[in-house]
């Protein structure tokens, strides 16, 4: 089966929610329920279980991991490069530059799944793990910065943080959750990825105001290319097995979370211009994510 194909379920879904946001007679308060449902319960119950049940054998992820922190750096690094080269305004920067470097954790599991099942997800778990605390952190950081909140502050009210922290803590420990707990948790975290999907692309706002338009192609350009780019050129160099150098490509090359909207909107960045960048990330990464799976394999 070729790539497009496995990935067109999940993005099936996306385009479900596109239409269903534009002709389905749901109000608004419907999707704002469901984002924030999936944001603030389903997703972080995903998170929670994943890490606390996940076989964390560090020795045999290692490359992974790296490869995770690689796909980071230069999309941070890279992303703080628009301040000197473009000079955008501070809002424009604060609320965009989160957009080089967070990821689309629903796009993430549901597309590890398609490629190495079971075991994909695990694997994807762990980098979830690892970098969703990293990517909150930054995010909030600069955020933080511009409007000048305190951004330890932030960081302990994000529930993503709290419930990937808490299910690390967990599964460190050798602390087992109790098994109609874990069940419930399971089933919650089994819906976040169809509804987290659909309201992906009820989400998905192309139109509107755009500004300094080379700020946020570069935002683009780095969270879709250059962050693969560099992923691609560290598995090929050290060699990881196949499907961890899958999902480190994959991981590297997904769009930016909606969650980075909620975050912008929260801490009075500009939620417009993140709109857009989210959209239009998602919209590009249908032909992109292909590319760059086969690339991969």
């Amino acid at each position: 089966m070729s790539v497009a194909l496995l990935l067109f379920p999940d993005f099936a879904l996306i385009l479900l929610g596109a239409l269903l946001k534009r002709y389905a007679r749901f109000e608004l308060a419907f999707w704002t329920g469901l984002e924030r449902m999936v944001y603030f319960v389903l997703f972080p119950s995903l998170l929670f279980s994943s890490t606390a049940t996940a076989k964390l054998d560090f020795d045999a992820t290692a490359g992974l991991i790296a490869a995770s922190l690689v796909a980071m750096a230069t999309g941070l690094v890279l992303g703080y490069l628009a301040r000197p080269l473009f000079k955008p305004s501070p809002v424009v920067f604060a609320s965009g530059v989160q957009c080089a470097f967070r990821f689309n954790s629903y796009v993430a599991l549901a597309l590890a799944g398609r490629l190495g099942g079971g075991e994909g997800i695990a694997l994807m778990a762990v980098v979830i793990g690892i970098s969703v605390p990293l990517a909150n952190a930054a995010a909030v950081y600069a955020l933080a910065q511009h409007q000048k909140t305190n951004v330890f502050r932030e960081m302990l009210r994000n529930p993503l943080i709290i419930a990937t922290v808490c299910g690390l803590a967990l599964n460190l420990l050798g602390i087992h959750l109790p098994e109609f707990v874990l069940a419930t948790l399971q089933r919650l975290g089994a819906a976040s990825i169809a509804l987290g999907l659909i309201a992906v692309g009820a989400g998905l706002r192309l139109s509107g105001t755009v500004v300094e338009r080379p700020t946020l192609a570069w935002f683009l350009a780095v969270k879709l290319l250059a962050a693969p780019f560099a992923v691609w050129l560290f598995v090929r160099h050290f060699a990881l097995p196949p499907l961890q150098s899958e999902i480190a490509i994959l991981f590297a090359a997904l769009p930016t979370a909606s969650s980075a909207y909620i975050l912008a909107v929260r801490m009075g960045g500009n939620g417009a211009i993140v709109a857009f960048l989210i959209s239009a990330g998602t919209v590009i990464s249908v032909v992109t994510l292909p590319i760059w799976i086969n690339i991969a394999r």
